[in-house]
């Protein structure tokens, strides 16, 4: 058979350019791409997390996000949702890279070249990692952080274990979750004194500098700390554990990826090498071990979760491919196998025709005329056609107002879920959000020229996040009808398709006064 050097890594480098075009242009709209970018965009303007707007995980995404505003800023060629996309994609890739280190960094020498293929091809070649790394989310900032704190732990030197402390504190900083990391390798490296030596102190360091950096500051201010709390409380808050959302969360996760799994069986059926060639180096095993329980101890808590979205464990999923990966290698896998797998994989992934069709009437699929990204930028033209130099929209979908570059009412910062019925008045006005109240008076004001209501309008009651009553939401309807008239409607907008309304305000003159 004809051998080509560099053959395999052609497929899964073309194969990966292909998966990243159709996450990034492709990709179904998700109600969170708007808030995570409009939050950096907050930062960017001067405003801070939970002093003052609601934020409900850690601080660190909007910090990173908010220098990198511009590339997404109206005018520019990446402007608006699409911009926040590239910038997520580049981040995720960036997540790859330092995985593709960390297993060159836990095989031997020989086995590094194939190592990184098997990494590459399982990670950037996966459809479903890839989305979910490139829609504006933690996910893929998080995960980065998460690789790159190993990736440093790996070496020797005092500074690099100062450097993976810091790192996984700022991947807390982005995702509450990943917390259980820092205590795990931190004991993992107490414990294994006599191989890491003083690199828990150091690692130890820069975890609490990392951890003060990004919640040390706000928890000094009480204003900041009231919220963070809240924030908290808002996690805890829809309570409970269903086994069969966390079976069902476990399921999707596998079938996402599928080709770590073939992987997996891969190991299973190759030799089992001589014990002197699997035996590892005291440093690379307690690597490997300290990994796996990390990986074991976030995805189980992240399990627990009231309704356990399998997509909470992306983050987590690089550390997963390093494991299996070094395993596969070190028991003399193919490369071939592994790119092919994962080539066959996203060729059969549901999503590619979740993106291509809206639903299935009966044997009739409901097939998309564009896609929602490109819905999305022609609904912000539509916007400003119809509110020209506008500077606010009254909406809860905030990747409208990100298209568009403008502002939302106080309290709407975060989108469908600003909304907390039951809250207090007075704890709402604190935190940022908008209970029956201050909903209803907002709405009364009529603060915005125009106005945008998805299915998402009103239907969403947190922390709970069950939907509003339809009385509640037919008042709030019936408020907004008494100042604004119906302009204009858009069939199958946004997430899971539903219908957008335009509204402009009844007395709005060309000027913009009322």
């Amino acid at each position: 058979m004809l051998k080509i050097p560099g053959l395999p890594w052609l497929l899964a480098g073309g194969v990966a350019l292909c998966v990243a075009y159709f996450a990034i242009w492709y990709g179904g709209l998700n109600q969170d791409e708007g808030w995570y970018l409009y939050s950096a965009q907050m930062v960017r303007a001067g405003k801070l997390p939970y002093r003052d707007f609601f934020f409900t995980q850690g601080p660190a995404l909007p910090f990173v996000y908010s220098a990198l505003v511009g590339v997404w800023a109206p005018g520019s060629f990446l402007s608006g949702l699409l911009g926040g996309r590239v910038v997520t994609f580049l981040l995720g890739l960036f997540a790859t890279a330092c995985a593709v280190g960390l297993v060159r960094r836990l095989v031997p020498e020989d086995r590094r070249g194939k190592a990184s293929l098997v990494v590459f091809a399982l990670l950037a070649c996966n459809v479903y990692h890839v989305y979910f790394t490139t829609i504006p989310k933690t996910y893929a900032l998080g995960g980065l952080f998460v690789l790159a704190g190993f990736l440093l732990l790996s070496y020797r030197s005092p500074f690099a274990a100062f450097a993976g402390g810091l790192s996984l504190a700022f991947a807390t900083g982005t995702r509450i979750s990943l917390i259980l990391i820092l205590p795990v390798v931190g004991f993992t490296l107490l414990v294994r004194f006599r191989v890491f030596r003083w690199r828990f102190l150091w690692f130890g360091l820069g975890g609490a500098l990392g951890l003060f950096l990004t919640y040390g500051l706000f928890a000094l201010d009480p204003v900041s700390r009231a919220a963070l709390l809240a924030a908290q409380n808002y996690h805890a808050a829809r309570g409970g554990f269903d086994p069969f959302f966390a079976l069902g969360s476990v399921s999707r996760l596998a079938r996402g990826y599928a080709a770590l799994g073939m992987v997996l069986f891969g190991v299973l059926m190759t030799r089992r090498p001589a014990p002197n060639e699997s035996r590892l180096p005291a440093e690379q095993s307690t690597m490997l071990w300290m990994m796996a329980i990390s990986f074991a101890a976030v995805f189980l808590l992240q399990l627990s979760a009231p309704f356990p979205y399998d997509d909470y464990q992306v983050p987590l999923m690089g550390l997963l491919t390093v494991l299996i990966a070094s395993w596969y290698c070190r028991r003399g896998g193919a490369a071939w196998f592994a790119v092919l797998a994962a080539c066959l994989a996203s060729f059969t992934s549901p999503l590619l025709q979740e993106w291509a069709t809206y639903a299935q009437d009966r044997f009739w699929s409901q097939k998309k005329e564009m896609t929602e990204l490109a819905k999305l930028r022609e609904m912000g033209r539509l916007v400003n056609a119809l509110d020209p130099d506008g500077k606010e929209i009254l909406t809860q979908d905030l990747y409208l107002a990100v298209e568009t570059g403008r502002m939302v009412p106080s309290g709407l910062e975060m989108g469908p879920f600003s909304y907390f019925p039951d809250m207090s008045t007075e704890a709402a006005r604190a935190v940022h959000v908008l209970n029956r109240e201050l909903m209803d008076e907002l709405l009364d004001s009529a603060p915005c020229r125009l106005a945008a209501c998805s299915g998402y309008a009103f239907a969403i009651s947190v922390p709970k996040c069950v939907e509003t009553p339809f009385d509640e939401q037919k008042n709030f309807f019936k408020t907004l009808k008494r100042h604004y008239a119906l302009t204009a409607t858009e069939p199958n907008f946004g997430q899971n398709a539903t219908t957008l309304l335009f509204l402009t305000r009844k007395d709005a003159k060309p000027g913009g006064e009322k």
